[in-house]
């Protein structure tokens, strides 16, 4: 008898994943623990197991497809197995069955539109559990919070999740559809015009209330040719995940961002002398963002007010520190967090920096590798940026910026002047959470642990 394969919960916040591409196709054979295909969540890559033994007989969704989690994607039956009767519980209707399947296909009738092809009411094969008035239990907390921003009323929104759960990508495209609405509305009702890619011009207004079209006058200046399209890119996965909380950053904190420099000639020449060290200290590939990362984990210590999460009614400070860091990566920014890194040696932390990073490019990074930190450090300085404005990472009240290394001129004991390399640190704190007078001072004091580096090592 065949089976169903459903998209297994992928962490408590992740409502819907992106399916990369499918391990299996129609007709192979497949064991139970086998993979089915690997899907991308908000954070990382991971892989999606069979449930069943059997063949392949049914894919329900695309590559690139965003599946909702808990929905059925597959069935895994015996070969030729009819499966025209499968209740999929709300999944599209125009399952891959390929030629292993046959026999389904012609019992199955016109399949339906696949997601990316269906109308935004919801296709006949979505509408299984969708119908009807939306309670508060059918609402998902991120869409609940997505109609509020966009003053939405999310149960009157046509939900597409498990069982017709309105979950945060209905509540996106309700919000597209009301705002191109809202453009129609403006232009006078005209929907699709003539000009350039169905933009309405001024000509279509005229002909759809009857005026005559304004003439062009001795001083006006014909339009620029248009611009052709490269290509277009779907906001979905990490980068919406990213544009959501850099957004959010920014209207929900009150940011505010200091500027310093750090002498870096004890922390260069610190670097030269563990290149030259050979593999026998385990010191050769500690590089000078693992030090000033080492830095500012013990000057943390001494500044609990900037280890900490604002919870609106509440500061929440650390014992310890659960420092994150920007990692660019082909799929977008990551921040993985190093735990209890107040308890590691440097050559520890440089190690386990490597790691989580190694795993975070290589899109292997899980949920406890990208677990909230209690500070974030983001490190330019390898692209030039001497300083700049790093967005905090809410509930965190502190975010390090560290430029490239640059001459500075330093007045010297006998009057002269002297080119030192600095170090450019930008520090931005929630103001809500932590004034500015103890951010300079954090500023201050990591600036000097980082100057006197090898005396920090002994501490």
């Amino acid at each position: 008898m065949a089976e169903i394969v459903v998209l297994p919960q992928q962490g408590n916040s992740v409502e819907e994943v992106v399916l990369l591409d499918w391990k299996v196709a129609v007709g192979d054979s497949i064991a139970e623990g086998d993979v089915l295909c690997e899907v991308e969540t908000d954070k990382a890559t991971m892989e999606v197991e069979s449930t069943a033994s059997g063949t392949l007989l049914a894919q329900l969704a695309d590559a690139g497809d965003e599946v909702p989690v808990k929905t059925a994607i597959a069935v895994v039956g015996e070969a030729g197995e009819d499966i025209s009767g499968l209740d999929l519980g709300g999944a599209d209707g125009g399952a891959r069955t390929g030629s292993a399947a046959a026999t389904s296909d012609a019992t199955a009738g016109p399949a339906a539109p696949s997601p990316a092809e269906a109308p935004s009411t919801a296709a006949p094969a979505q509408a299984v559990g969708t119908t009807g008035p939306t309670g508060d239990h059918a609402v998902s907390p991120r869409a609940r919070l997505r109609a509020a921003e966009r003053g939405i009323d999310p149960t009157a929104v046509t939900g597409t999740g498990p069982g017709g759960r309105v979950i945060e990508r209905d509540v996106l495209a309700a919000a597209a559809n009301t705002t191109a609405s809202a453009r129609t509305a403006a232009a006078g009702g005209v929907d699709t015009g003539t000009g350039v890619g169905g933009r309405v011009t001024s000509a279509d207004l005229a002909a759809s209330t009857g005026r005559p079209a304004p003439t062009s006058g001795p001083g006006d200046v014909a339009p620029a040719a248009a611009t052709e399209v490269r290509e277009e890119i779907p906001v979905s996965g990490v980068r919406r995940v990213i544009a959501d909380r850099m957004a959010a950053s920014l209207r929900e904190t009150a940011q505010l961002t200091l500027h310093a420099s750090a002498d870096a000639r004890a922390v260069r020449g610190l670097r030269a002398r563990f290149k030259a060290s050979g593999e026998g200290f385990g010191l050769a590939g500690v590089n000078l963002n693992d030090m000033v990362m080492y830095a500012v984990v013990k000057t943390l210590a001494d500044f609990p007010e900037l280890n900490a999460h604002f919870l609106g009614d509440t500061i929440r400070r650390f014992r310890g520190v659960d420092i994150g860091f920007a990692v660019d990566t082909p799929r977008g920014l990551l921040v993985p967090t190093v735990r209890a890194a107040h308890g590691l040696s440097l050559a520890a932390l440089s190690g386990r920096i490597k790691e989580l990073a190694g795993r975070a490019v290589d899109g292997k990074a899980g949920q406890e590798d990208l677990a909230p930190a209690t500070f974030t450090v983001t490190n330019l300085g390898a692209f030039g940026i001497e300083r700049f404005t790093p967005v905090l990472n809410p509930p965190q009240v502190a975010i390090l910026g560290v430029g490239g290394i640059e001459l500075k001129a330093v007045e010297t004991a006998d009057g002269g002047v002297e080119h030192v390399p600095h170090m450019g640190l930008s520090l931005t704190i929630d103001h809500q959470a932590v004034d500015g007078a103890p951010g300079a001072r954090f500023l201050q004091a990591l600036s000097a642990n980082i100057a006197s580096f090898d005396l920090l090592l002994a501490r």
